[in-house]
């Protein structure tokens, strides 16, 4: 069973990799992949599609400066507006 888990969160990284790099390609970055990496971890089971939560945490990643220090899940905590954006943008049921 914990193989099964290191295969779902290594496909899920994976695609939030591919995700970004095919929505952003010009912007992009290691830092970024990083971030929507953690993102996509972080909502896993959430009972979203990996499309539906790699296009949500990329969104999210795109609204945030590029000092922010804080994870993806950090700052959406107090970035409601941008959550509900992002939420909506990316198709997200029950959020």
């Amino acid at each position: 069973m914990t193989g099964f888990k290191l295969t779902q969160a290594a496909l899920l990284a994976f695609s939030a990799v591919v995700a970004l790099t095919a929505v952003t390609p010009a912007r992009a970055d290691s830092d970024d992949v990083k971030w929507v990496g953690q993102c996509v971890s972080d909502n896993k089971d959430e009972g979203q599609s990996v499309d539906v939560v790699t296009s949500y945490c990329s969104c999210m990643n795109d609204q945030m400066s590029s000092s922010e220090s804080q994870s993806i899940t950090q700052w959406e905590k107090t970035h409601k507006k941008e959550m509900d954006t992002c939420a909506a943008k990316a198709g997200w049921k029950g959020k």
